[in-house]
């Protein structure tokens, strides 16, 4: 990898890209600073160390956007409104016919599609914005200053557009690294935000230790987690580049005196086909109990609770982000998510009839039905691989936050998972750059 950013960085035209990449980027962490007008940040950061904790869906928001939601500043709500808007208008392309069509007719409808994507984004950024300006107002933080009168609703107004207008100028920089830089934009910037986090909870690691009482309690738990920690690097980076190769034989076509086909080829199916995004999807879906309690805390005494306080605090606890009952039903969700996103990326019947119009097909196994049957097997086999082993990723920091009551979210498995298949793929990017660059002429 670094012999790949050396080389890349003594080409002029390469070197420009990384450099404004970099600018960009440090623009959004200069933007992740700088905090919204009105808003008492200190009682903010009190009750998001309190409720941002334990690997809950809040402090997953936190970490997306490297920080910024627990300062209420402009990039607060990061790229997670694009992300989100993209998951909905790839579902919905599977879905509704026009936008299949869109998908189908090349650059112009994937233009017309990132402009839609952008759209929803927009909408989804005003509606989490409106809601987390409801939540600072509420009565459990209190974060807002002005929450009366003209001065309320101005305050509101700005508070709430503050908000939107981050959002879409970390979309924008997203866009132009596309255009311009290295690598995915949104990406790139993801990455970026949990990077910057990962020496807050280094220096928390160490903090732990900085006492001879917490050295002696801490030092045995820290060490084995760091060695975990670089085993999953090493396991996710393997992962990433781990596929299934179905081999394919073309047949032999004569016309005239030529003789065409006849090659062997493989069809690549990737081990994480499905990336990070049956964790999103089950995050997501495991996050709905647990907001409850931001309007509603459970009674902890529940002495002479009604049976509806006592069926409310059971259920918040079944959900609650460090019992093993959550581990249980995240890791299925994931499972589960991780097939259904593998079905609407791959069409076994399709991919088939595409091999038995181009003359192709699979030795040993007979065109048609047999063929679209083989690969759905081939996809069940290699899907439950790929989930157990992203829910293995997912569930580990809760079971070692059981275990050790250490929590270093940004070290997480998620976030692992995020920053190494970003790392990779922009050293990819960069390698096929130098391969457009320094192709061989015709004497070799």
């Amino acid at each position: 990898m670094f012999k790949t950013l050396k080389t890349a960085w003594g080409i002029p035209e390469i070197r420009k890209k990384i450099l404004f990449t970099l600018l960009i980027i440090v623009i959004f962490r200069l933007g992740s600073v700088l905090t919204v007008p009105f808003i008492d940040t200190t009682v903010l950061a009190e009750w998001m160390k309190e409720k941002a904790s334990n690997g809950n869906f809040l402090e997953y928001l936190n970490i997306l956007s490297g920080g910024a939601l627990s300062k209420a500043t402009m990039f607060s709500l990061g790229v997670t409104p694009y992300i989100n808007a993209s998951i909905i208008i790839q579902l919905l392309t599977y879905a509704l016919p026009p936008l299949e069509r869109l998908q189908q007719e090349g650059e112009d409808g994937r233009k017309k599609l990132n402009t839609i994507t952008s759209f929803v984004a927009l909408g989804l950024s005003a509606f989490m914005a409106v809601a987390y300006y409801l939540t600072l107002k509420s009565e459990s933080v209190k974060a807002v200053k002005y929450v009366g009168g003209g001065t309320g609703i101005f305050a509101m107004f700005v508070i709430i557009f503050s908000f939107m207008a981050g959002s879409s100028l970390v979309i924008w920089m997203g866009n132009r690294i596309n255009e311009k830089g290295i690598g995915n934009g949104v990406s790139m910037i993801l990455f970026a935000g949990i990077v910057a986090r990962i020496p807050v909870d280094l220096g928390q690691l160490i903090s732990l230790i900085s006492t001879k009482e917490g050295a002696n309690e801490n030092f045995i738990k820290i060490v084995i987690y760091l060695l975990i920690f670089v085993a999953m690097v090493v396991g996710i980076v393997f992962m990433n580049e781990s596929e299934r190769r179905i081999p394919v034989q073309y047949a032999k076509r004569v016309v005239g005196r030529k003789q065409y086909g006849g090659q062997s080829t493989h069809i690549p199916i990737k081990v994480c086909m499905s990336g990070v995004m049956p964790i999103i999807f089950a995050m997501s879906f495991m996050s709905l109990p647990s907001m409850f309690t931001i309007f509603k805390e459970p009674l902890k005494d529940l002495t002479d609770a009604s049976g509806w306080e006592k069926f409310y605090a059971g259920f918040v606890n079944f959900f609650s982000t460090r019992s093993y009952s959550y581990a249980v039903v995240y890791f299925i969700l994931i499972i589960l998510f991780n097939y259904f996103y593998v079905a609407i990326q791959y069409n076994p019947v399709e991919m088939a009839n595409n091999l038995r119009q181009s003359n192709g097909g699979i030795p040993g196994i007979r065109p048609g039905k047999p063929t679209s049957d083989y690969i759905q097997r081939v996809l069940s086999k290699i899907g439950l691989v790929g989930a157990i082993f992203l829910g293995i990723v997912a569930v580990f920091p809760i079971i070692f936050l059981n275990l050790t009551h250490i929590d270093v979210s940004s070290m997480g498995g998620t976030s692992i998972l995020i920053v190494v298949s970003v790392a990779i793929e922009t050293v990819r990017t960069l390698e096929s750059q130098l391969m457009m660059r320094h192709h061989k002429g015709f004497l070799g």
